[in-house]
């Protein structure tokens, strides 16, 4: 929900830490607001623009696939899914928010790796227009904090 009360996470250090970004391609203008504002966000959290893999996909359902590739490298401390599904005209839009966000799930749980979900499922363009920038900032945020959270809660 735009604008809820979040709660406060500890401070938060990306200092040292690998992430992988997919986009989605599709509804670009939101998906590029969406991952500037991620990869701004990351930055200013400490993570090096070095330490940050960014990769487009076409879609939401593609996002997965490329999440878990990430994965399978074994490179990345947490990864971060962007993309944006606007409500249509028919039921693909159920299909397209269920599934991907089923397969961000899954992946995540798979390799034991925290991936920040910020596929913007909206009913409508001004809705995702208004959630881009903060919604991407979040994820970024929810990657750093859930990278520390999984590294102290792992044994080695």
């Amino acid at each position: 929900m735009l604008g809820a009360e979040k709660g406060q996470a500890v401070q938060l250090d990306g200092t040292g830490l690998r992430i992988g970004v997919v986009q989605a391609r599709f509804n670009q203008g939101i998906t590029n607001a969406l991952a500037q504002a991620c990869v701004g966000e990351l930055q200013t959290l400490g993570v090096s623009a070095d330490d940050i893999v960014h990769v487009t996909v076409a879609g939401a359902l593609e996002v997965p696939s490329a999440l878990q590739a990430m994965a399978e490298s074994e490179r990345f401390d947490a990864l971060i899914a962007l993309g944006c599904v606007i409500r249509g005209e028919t039921y693909h839009f159920e299909l397209v928010c269920n599934e991907s966000a089923a397969g961000v799930t899954r992946v995540a749980l798979d390799y034991g790796l925290p991936i920040a979900n910020a596929i913007l499922t909206t009913e409508n363009l001004s809705q995702a227009v208004a959630r881009q920038d903060e919604k991407g900032r979040d994820a970024a945020q929810v990657a750093v904090e859930m990278a520390h959270l999984l590294s102290e809660l792992t044994p080695e």
